[in-house]
């Protein structure tokens, strides 16, 4: 079993992603890398029920790109940082730069925060 889904919206939700994706012909990874460059196809995705910005750069991670996922661990990271609540692009910003200040992939700085503070909750 790829995926455990214990509410039927996530089954759904994952359902709509794929017939999105194959009416686009989106088949391989390869496909959805670089079917993600496109603003326009991002906008597509969030017409789905239940899909957000983090879900975007979460499946952009998936596929091999380098995104910053903000979710519930890297919020409690920030605010405990002293990073004021913010939206979720400008948050996202936040942890981009200090990935690039850091020298370290942008991808990677949140799996890192993520996992310290997952293992924190």
């Amino acid at each position: 079993m790829a995926m455990k889904f214990n509410h039927a919206q996530k089954v759904a939700t994952a359902y709509a992603i794929t017939d999105l994706l194959a009416a686009h012909g989106v088949d391989t990874r390869e496909d959805l890398h670089r079917w993600l460059d496109h603003q326009a196809n991002r906008a597509a995705l969030r017409t789905v029920k239940g899909v957000g910005p983090k879900s975007i750069d979460y499946i952009g991670n998936l596929v091999g790109r380098s995104h910053v996922a903000v979710d519930v661990h890297l919020r409690a990271f920030a605010v405990d940082a002293g990073v004021p609540d913010l939206p979720y692009d400008q948050l996202r910003a936040v942890y981009e730069e200090a990935a690039a200040l850091l020298g370290r992939d942008k991808g990677g700085l949140e799996h890192a925060v993520w996992r310290h503070r997952s293992k924190a909750a």
